[in-house]
């Protein structure tokens, strides 16, 4: 807007424009922005890093299969200076760990294939073709490092093509390791197939979508989340149809999401992630002298303390709690705000009052926020901010095959690079 245009504007235009001028500036705590892009505190203000007066310690606790145990003992008694014998019985008096790293040196066979002269015939006989001469020749360890490396940690061709080089004194191309990654998500695309079809025949499912770039277009890296399976899922489009092709027809019993209109009615019911709505409350009372959005941020308070201990109430308390939360919160959205912000935040919750305690009829089947979904997608929001996306989309294909596989595995326990490896080797 240049001089010419605020000329044209009226004195009560001029006011609004300066008061939305002044209005707080969004952070992680009042949007859905991330915490990288808040404002830093001045060090002068800051609080001092390290550890607070009356802090407990914690020590490294020691590891569960040492490789070797060498036990010390004491040659002479301090007191009387007299010699202790090595067959004295002797008490662990304490434990401490040495760690280390052996020399990194990879393996490496090499085949011969061997020709003889055959006595009888004076025929020259070749050995049969080795599987060392088929295919690539790097084994699936040094795959699962590089796709574990790749995937998780952002690194780069050519960081990877540097790092073997430094490391392992190897010399890989760009090349070999993009073929490398390439044939290393094959296993991980059937696994994913068998994830998918346990996905839908779940009681309930969470989504969310994050944008990606792929071959230079936008698109989304959508999630869907169960209680035995995590499915991650490279598309071009937000729409509903993702998600219905993703259900295949099956329709949940609950399903949760934040209130993106693509997200919704996949379910037979549904919850409103809350953490998005306690965000936006959270902006109006920063921007808004308004008395709506404190009246909201205590009705909420009330509905996050009750989904804390809900499976400890009994049906019938859940059933009265429930209507009086439904009573209170009818009686807020019936009141006018005379702020916009305020308005913009009383509007969100009357078009999802419906769906914002359905954990109560299911107590202990459904959160109330989806920060599950949120903490899955963070790994790829990361590499998306290191690599700025795909170059192709097989690529992006694989990086969410194996994060759909590694992802399930951690629910029972199992880091990513053991799933990685496990499913290689």
């Amino acid at each position: 807007m240049n001089r010419d245009d605020l000329e044209k504007l009226s004195r009560p235009e001029l006011i609004e424009l300066v008061l939305k001028l002044q209005r707080p500036m969004k952070t992680s705590r009042t949007s859905s922005k991330p915490p990288s892009t808040d404002k830093k505190a001045r060090r002068e203000s800051a609080k001092p890093g390290g550890a607070k007066s009356g802090h407990k310690g914690y020590f490294r606790t020691l590891h569960e299969e040492p490789d070797t145990v060498i036990d010390h003992r004491p040659e002479h008694c301090p007191h009387c200076h007299g010699k202790l014998e090595q067959e004295l019985p002797g008490e662990v008096a304490g434990e401490y760990d040495a760690i280390d790293l052996p020399f990194l040196k990879p393996l490496i066979q090499r085949h011969r294939r061997l020709s003889v002269t055959c006595p009888h015939c004076q025929a020259r006989v070749k050995a049969p073709l080795p599987d060392a001469a088929r295919g690539s020749p790097f084994g699936p360890r040094l795959n699962a490092l590089a796709l574990y490396l790749k995937t998780f940690h952002a690194v780069s061709f050519a960081r990877l093509e540097q790092m073997f080089g430094d490391v392992f004194n190897l010399k890989l191309s760009q090349g070999a390791l993009n073929n490398m990654l390439r044939r290393s998500h094959a296993p991980f695309h059937g696994q994913k197939l068998s994830i998918i079809e346990n996905l839908r025949h779940a009681s309930m499912v969470a989504s969310d979508e994050t944008g990606i770039r792929i071959e230079g277009l936008n698109g989304y890296h959508w999630v869907f989340l169960s209680g035995s399976a995590v499915v991650h899922e490279p598309r071009l489009s937000r729409a509903a149809q993702v998600a219905r092709d993703m259900m295949a027809g099956h329709k949940p019993e609950l399903w949760l999401s934040d209130g993106y209109s693509a997200q919704q009615g996949h379910g037979r019911r549904h919850q409103r992630c809350l953490a998005h709505l306690a965000r936006d409350v959270a902006y109006a009372l920063e921007a808004s002298e308004d008395e709506m959005p404190f009246r909201l941020k205590l009705w909420l308070d009330r509905v996050f303390a009750l989904a804390r201990g809900v499976t400890t109430y009994a049906a019938s308390t859940l059933k009265a709690r429930k209507r009086k939360l439904e009573k209170s919160l009818a009686d807020i959205l019936a009141t006018s705000p005379q702020c916009e912000i305020a308005e913009a935040c009383r509007a969100k919750f009357a078009r999802a009052s419906p769906r914002l305690l359905t954990f109560l009829d299911y107590p202990g089947q459904v959160e109330v926020t989806n920060n599950a979904c949120e903490r899955a997608l963070r790994p790829a929001v990361i590499q998306r901010k290191v690599t700025n996306g795909f170059r192709s989309m097989w690529a992006a294909q694989g990086d969410c095959a194996v994060r759909t596989v590694t992802d399930t595995a951690k629910i029972t326990g199992q880091t990513p690079f053991q799933t990685i490896t496990a499913t290689l080797v």
